[in-house]
């Protein structure tokens, strides 16, 4: 299986307060970066496609853009770039996002996916409008991409389920034909693994899941199934020239958000570990203790020792990288100049 590396995309973090007034001297009250918001995200993803990553992932943000919007924008501003936009199962009918799909597929010569978030926490869900819970959110996933698939791949479709009608449905020319998207997922419970199972085709975990056991368990339920999806890993990384150099940014980087200097978690000289990532309360608040919210696992190390790890973990299984990194045009670049050059031979032999 050829490896794939893909961008996660920013998403706009909201202010706590409004910013200070600006003394009187100043007369010229234009914002320092004329871009926009989308193109400010357009830069990362031409960013991303310079840099020979094989896609981006416009990430679900409940109190941010749409993620379908900005996976269309993207599109039409790439000619290579896989763009998966990240959304769950209660935005729309799945017939309205099999049509809508079907559009952004015969524009961009079928290079968009779909990654779909079906735990949310109770709090954003309900913000949403989705109050469903537990087991009703999967058996509503599971309906979902059943009828998605069924009116995109036939003709007077029927579907009668717990949630979803369907009576003479399908997509029909100029919608018909097209490649259907790749279905991400992700998840450890019995329920996400079974769903995965028989609808996912990239099973995404992150570095502080049990990859082996969670593949294993995956495989062994693909083969009820006749189909297995390839696996995937969010992979936040820092990387740079050496390990002292990668250690002094991540320093940078936690302190600029918000952590304490005395509380910052050196990286695994060994496996270029580090704990760091994440993000703190924005309101600046940190009564929870220093750095609090910074619990997300990644890589922070020379380019070589990153390189190694990823390397581990295709030896694991994991084909599908989903990297993370901040700041985002900056850091896209490093890779592919730095990064993706190692790893180059992993690519060219897989391919």
């Amino acid at each position: 299986m050829t490896p794939e590396f893909h961008l996660t995309l920013p998403v706009e973090r909201r202010r706590a307060a409004a910013l200070p007034p600006l003394p009187d001297f100043v007369t010229d009250l234009r914002p320092s970066d004329a871009a926009g918001p989308y193109e400010r995200l357009a830069r990362v993803g031409r960013a991303a496609e310079l840099a020979g990553l094989d896609g981006v992932l416009a990430p679900f943000d409940p109190a941010g853009q749409d993620p379908l919007v900005v996976a269309g924008g993207l599109l039409r501003g790439s000619r290579h770039t896989r763009v998966t936009a990240e959304f769950h199962p209660g935005i729309a009918t799945p017939v309205y996002a099999a049509k809508l799909s079907a559009s952004l597929q015969r524009f961009s010569g079928d290079r968009f996916d779909w990654r779909l978030t079906v735990d949310l926490d109770p709090q954003t869900a309900r913000a949403q409008g989705d109050f469903l819970e537990g087991a009703e959110r999967y058996a509503r996933a599971e309906e979902f991409l059943t009828v998605a698939k069924g009116v995109w791949s036939q003709e007077d479709y029927d579907f009668q389920g717990s949630f979803y009608e369907v009576l003479g449905g399908g997509l029909l020319f100029p919608l018909s034909g097209r490649a259907f998207p790749r279905v991400q997922l992700s998840g450890l419970s019995a329920e996400a693994l079974a769903l995965s199972a028989r609808h996912g085709d990239v099973h995404v975990f992150g570095l502080d899941d049990d990859l082996d056991s969670g593949i294993a368990a995956l495989r062994e339920l693909s083969l009820e199934t006749g189909r297995e999806p390839v696996y995937g890993l969010r992979l936040p990384v820092l990387a740079r020239e050496d390990d002292i150099e990668a250690r002094r940014d991540a320093l940078r980087l936690w302190i600029r958000r918000g952590g304490a200097r005395e509380a910052f978690p050196e990286p695994d000289p060994c496996t270029a570990l580090w704990p760091g990532f994440g993000t703190v309360g924005l309101t600046g608040s940190h009564e929870d203790g220093p750095a609090a919210g910074f619990h997300e696992p990644g890589l922070v190390g020379s380019y070589g020792r990153v390189a190694d790890a990823v390397r581990g973990h295709l030896d694991r299984g994991v084909s599908v990288f989903f990297l993370e990194v901040e700041p985002h045009l900056e850091e896209t670049y490093r890779l592919g100049e730095h990064l993706l050059p190692l790893l180059a031979k992993e690519k060219h032999h897989a391919g």
